[in-house]
């Protein structure tokens, strides 16, 4: 399938839109189960320390650190008959099936090397998926609201895979599953939903390769991007809105059992309605960012999640009816401070392709990855060692101090509200508004127009010319 094409329409029907954000089910599913079934799975049920799986865990994140980098460099040159993203998109989904197998259906006390290996195919699986999906995102969407809208779409979707793998929790014991069955049910689930939406994504929606001006790669072209201020701040932001909620989810079941006092089910019935309230949270941050701008937006929106969080503590243990009203307030306000800080990084990038003539948007993106993998790995290795040393037993069955509840109470509490406070601070006077945007976009078709009306694209080559002097400074 030919990638060259006529510039992405101003606004992408929903028609398309909406099987393209399809990907985002398994990989949002994913998310929700490995982060917070899974360690709590094989701690409690397959008897893996809780040490071990910290700090697995922790060491795949490190050595799976450069991958984004690597494979975002590889994506941004690719050039085949499938296209660029659409492409990866469908080569990350059987590595990440096959891992998905290996750690939901894993076996009874399983050692480190053996979750160390399906963890690391994991990673690069999902690396490879959620990069060249994002990317792909944002060439379908170049205008700055209809970012935030395509994203907010994406993010929405998404919200449906992770409450599809909440009910198989939730309705596993009524169908005679056990809490270990009805994991891994949800690991069938998710293994059979990959392949299915990537599919789906990849014969729903075009892809626009915008024209490159030829140029030997540099070194320091690459390190300009990296380097570059906005992004640094956007990954800065993206590592503290990622290690807040990430840090929750992997202690929640404990936290809302054993101290708040709810039921399993009750604690997923829970997690449910803040999930569920991302839906209207992702139409509600659109609204809000054609308004009053994305980066406002994002600090809005991680200011009231972190207010929304304090509230838990003032309600009353195991009542259902206070806690519902609380969570989807928290849930709303989440909705917005991942997909602004996606699409802002649009943005970004095409600053980046402006100045350097290149498309770099992977690139882009794979800081985004980066900051989320690294979030993703101190969360799990900082509350899966700090609990066993406070005090606190994740086995099943065991009872806890009151003193090892009240340190459980402060992790869940303190690590979350700081970092995603902190978040919302990196993009204080924020300089790539609306205004600047336009102007970016503006001289990107004037000079898209000329380009693509050369032989070389037309062959599907890079202009042959050098990148002129742009006249938006970085």
């Amino acid at each position: 399938m030919a990638t060259s094409g006529p510039a992405a329409p101003q606004k992408l029907p929903l028609r398309i839109a909406l099987p393209f954000s399809t990907p985002n089910i398994p990989i949002s599913a994913m998310g929700l189960a490995v982060a917070v079934a899974l360690p709590k799975f094989w701690a409690g049920h397959l008897l893996v320390p809780m040490a071990t799986i910290g700090s697995v865990w922790g060491l795949v994140r490190v050595l799976d650190l450069p991958v984004d980098v690597i494979l975002a460099m590889f994506m941004d040159h690719t050039r085949s008959r499938l296209g660029r993203y659409r492409f990866w998109l469908l080569l990350g989904a059987p590595l990440t099936m096959i891992s998905l197998y290996a750690l939901f259906m894993a076996p009874m006390r399983f050692s480190g090397i053996y979750l160390f290996i399906w963890l690391f195919v994991l990673a690069l699986g999902n690396s490879i998926q959620s990069l060249a999906h994002q990317a792909w995102t944002a060439t379908l969407a170049p205008q700055y609201d209809e970012r935030s809208r395509l994203f907010g779409l994406i993010n929405a979707v998404g919200v449906v895979g992770t409450l599809g793998a909440m009910v198989v929790f939730i309705a596993g014991p009524s169908f005679g599953l056990s809490n270990a069955g009805s994991v891994e049910a949800c690991g069938w689930t998710i293994i059979a939903a990959t392949p299915l939406c990537s599919l789906l994504a990849a014969m729903a929606a075009p892809e626009y390769v915008a024209p490159n001006l030829a140029s030997r790669p540099k070194l320091r072209d690459y390190l300009e991007v990296l380097f570059k201020p906005d992004l640094l701040r956007l990954f800065l932001s993206q590592l503290c809105l990622s290690l807040g909620p990430t840090w929750m989810s992997s202690i929640y079941l404990y936290f809302f059992e054993q101290s708040r006092g709810f039921a399993e089910q009750q604690a997923w019935l829970l997690l449910g309605v803040y999930i569920l309230a991302q839906i209207p949270g992702a139409g509600l941050s659109a609204w809000m960012a054609k308004r009053i701008s994305k980066h406002r937006t994002l600090m809005v929106t991680a200011t009231g999640f972190s207010l929304g969080l304090l509230s838990i503590f003032v309600l009353p243990k195991a009542n259902m009816a206070f806690q519902v009203p609380f969570l989807a307030f928290s849930g709303v306000m989440a909705a917005g401070f991942g997909m602004m800080v996606q699409a802002m990084l649009a943005d970004v990038g095409d600053e980046i392709r402006l100045t350097q003539g290149r498309q770099r948007m992977s690139l882009v993106y794979s800081v985004n990855t980066l900051a989320q993998k690294i979030a993703a790995a101190a969360a799990i290795f900082a509350t899966f060692n700090l609990l066993p040393a406070l005090g606190f037993k994740g086995e099943d069955g065991a009872v806890n101090t009151p003193a090892a509840l009240h340190n459980l109470d402060l992790a869940f509490l303190l690590g979350p509200f700081i970092f995603v406070m902190l978040g919302g601070a990196c993009v204080i006077g924020w300089r790539l508004t609306p205004e600047r945007h336009h102007k970016i976009r503006t001289e990107l078709e004037a000079r898209d127009a000329v380009l693509e009306a050369t032989p070389a694209f037309e062959a599907g080559l890079d202009h042959p010319l050098a990148p002129e002097t742009s006249r938006i400074r970085a």
